[in-house]
């Protein structure tokens, strides 16, 4: 992939700028790829969602110094203007407190790992320091989304989820339900969380992926381990049933455990033929371990999909980072229950 186009990804989804892929000291000193720059990452009417201000200071000082030491001939080689204006500009902007501004929601635009340039994208508007109101992570996406993604984008896993009705459980942001529904192919989706904060916030997000009104996907509030209200089984044209539940990063609480993989069990007594996709983080492996004999005592059966993490340095979308292991589990329910 070209290395531009690489950067242009990396910087849409806010990597920080120490991780970036910058051009080389040959590329950067040229003015077409100065201008490629700024026209696709910086120039405010080409981008409809940018990142904050601060992130885009971050990230110019970083170039516009690689320029500088890049530089040979002082006569013929320039640094450019537009760059070096834009710069200007957002200097000039009051600026927030680190830690305030920390907190701000910002848009994050993932770009599906795929070579082509043209490779399809969903914008976030997430919070990567905060946490909703009640305490949940749900306002950020988080790599076992990001991982969950990158698999369900390849060819075996959207097989999976092609002309499927799907529910997601813990969906967060909506990252996973949105690349269902947007570009994967996906018959419908329930986005469900247990906070209604952060379901409030995925409707926003599914209005900036331009799927608000869609039918395609739909939020709604889902709270483990209570009886499952029939309504999200009500579909326009009758008794809606799913093919498949997904879920990323909701095993990291052992007191979650339960009510999980109670509510896996209660979709799967009225959708038995129903499979289940969960992507784990792995922080604790006490943790996973009691998911795992949970699942089993309540009759599911896991398997673990070969899919390793991509390295970092190998990652053309879907950026996330591997320092901890990430794990896809395939669920299904026991013949016998």
């Amino acid at each position: 992939m070209d290395n531009l186009e690489l950067l242009k990804r990396q910087f849409l989804q806010q990597l920080e700028p120490e991780r970036l892929t910058l051009p080389s000291t040959e590329q950067i000193r040229l003015p077409n790829v100065q201008a490629y720059l700024y026209e696709t990452m910086f120039r405010e009417e080409c981008l409809k969602y940018l990142p904050p201000d601060r992130y885009e200071i971050r990230v110019l000082k970083k170039l516009i110094q690689k320029m500088e030491g890049a530089l040979i001939d002082p006569e013929e080689d320039e640094i450019s203007d537009d760059l070096a204006a834009r710069l200007a500009q957002l200097m000039s902007r009051p600026q927030l407190p680190a830690t305030i501004a920390a907190l701000q929601k910002s848009y994050v635009t993932y770009t599906v790992p795929i070579t082509a340039s043209n490779a399809a994208t969903i914008t976030i508007l997430e919070a990567r320091a905060l946490l909703a109101s009640t305490g949940t992570t749900g306002l950020r996406t988080w790599e076992a989304a990001l991982h969950l993604g990158t698999y369900l984008s390849a060819a075996e896993g959207t097989l999976l989820v092609q002309n499927k009705t799907i529910i997601e459980l813990g969906a967060g942001t909506g990252f996973v339900s949105i690349l269902c529904a947007k570009h994967l192919g996906a018959k419908y989706v329930l986005a469900t969380d247990g906070s209604g904060e952060v379901v409030d916030d995925m409707l926003s997000n599914v209005y900036l992926n331009g799927l608000e009104g869609s039918g395609i996907v739909d939020p709604a509030v889902l709270k483990w381990g209570h009886a499952l209200f029939d309504g999200i089984f009500e579909g326009h044209s009758g008794t809606r049933t799913f093919d498949v539940a997904l879920g990323a990063d909701v095993t990291f609480d052992n007191r979650q455990i339960l009510p999980l993989v109670s509510t896996l069990k209660q979709l799967y007594e009225k959708n038995p033929l129903m499979l289940c996709i969960i992507s784990a983080t792995v922080r604790n492996e006490r943790t996973l371990e009691a998911f795992e004999k949970t699942c089993v005592s309540h009759n599911l059966q896991l398997k673990l999909i070969n899919f390793p993490s991509i390295q970092n340095n190998k990652q053309i979308g879907f950026f996330h980072s591997t320092s901890a292991p990430l794990r896809l589990y395939f669920i299904t329910r026991l013949a016998s229950a």
